[in-house]
């Protein structure tokens, strides 16, 4: 059987000071940091993992101390976008154009549009790479993001596997923590019932409260949505009066961009190893100055 993370329903109440003082216990716990583990573990990040944990310093320390073992063999900030953009030809998952009422970054996931091997570590790494680049997108002031996820077009014979949807969940619950605001399912056809059943026992039950089922047909979802979207920048296909259009070489020109500010904020090399011409990434290799040339044999 698949048991769920059980937390406190009434966790105890603290006021700012004590939390201050809770995120300095917690950094006093996990010792010295250099290098990108130091800049990784900002007061905002350490409060994350405390909030995730219910504020429990020991729990805390030991998920975060798993996130920064996984970072350093991962390396999720280094992942490029000609090494994913395979992944990303469909539009299955990308970053929206647009921040919902509350200033978080948007990321719209359509299943239905699966491309890969449904198996495949690819997805997840494909994932991966958005969820850094939403944070790097986020508004000043905002931590987290919002999910849409467009189950038109949804089958069986595109859906990925268990395997991949078990990793996901445990990467973004465990080395995510609190950056999921909303999750938003949108009409989930019927039978996503008996999957849905095996995933909700994977979910932490901070994750699994942020979880969203939505319907065309549905008043209440209607009125929903629009609390959380504006309708004008809201796509058609959930219920708002923009068109959803998925430009892979303009996507790809946006993520060329954003490589390079995620390793100037990491500070590492920020030449971008690759441009987009006519739809596809090639090699970004600058001609040699003449003055520096060999001379002609």
């Amino acid at each position: 059987m698949f048991l769920r993370r059980k937390h406190s329903q009434n966790p105890q109440e603290i006021d700012s000071e004590q939390r201050d003082a809770k995120v300095n216990e917690l950094r006093d716990a996990i010792g010295p940091l250099s290098g990108r583990s130091l800049k990784f573990c900002s007061d905002a990040s350490l409060r994350r993992y405390l909030v995730a944990r219910n504020w429990n310093v020991d729990k805390a320390k030991k998920m975060l101390e798993e996130t920064l073992k996984w970072r350093e063999t991962y390396k999720p900030e280094e992942i490029r976008w000609h090494e994913v953009a395979h992944e990303g030809e469909t539009g299955k998952v990308s970053r929206a154009n647009f921040h919902d009422l509350n200033g978080r970054t948007v990321l719209i996931m359509r299943p239905g549009k699966q491309n890969t091997a449904p198996s495949g570590e690819g997805n997840v790494r494909h994932l991966v790479y958005l969820l850094e680049n939403s944070i790097l997108n986020l508004a000043e002031g905002q931590e987290q993001m919002t999910w849409l996820i467009d189950f038109n077009g949804w089958t069986m014979t595109t859906n990925i596997s268990m395997k991949t949807i078990r990793e996901i969940v445990y990467v973004l619950q465990n080395h995510y923590p609190e950056r999921l605001a909303v999750c938003i399912l949108f009409n989930p056809p019927k039978f996503l019932q008996p999957i849905w059943k095996v995933v909700k026992y994977l979910m932490d039950p901070k994750t699994f409260e942020k979880v969203r089922f939505v319907y065309t047909k549905s008043k209440d979802s209607g009125e929903y949505m629009r609390s959380i979207i504006d309708i004008e920048n809201l796509p058609s296909e959930f219920g708002g009066k923009a068109t959803l259009n998925y430009d892979h070489e303009e996507f790809s020109r946006l993520m060329a961009e954003d490589d390079v500010k995620t390793a100037k904020f990491w500070g590492f090399d920020d030449k971008p190893p690759y441009q987009v011409a006519n739809g596809h990434l090639e090699a970004a290799v600058a001609p040699v100055p003449a003055h520096l040339a060999p001379p002609a044999s």
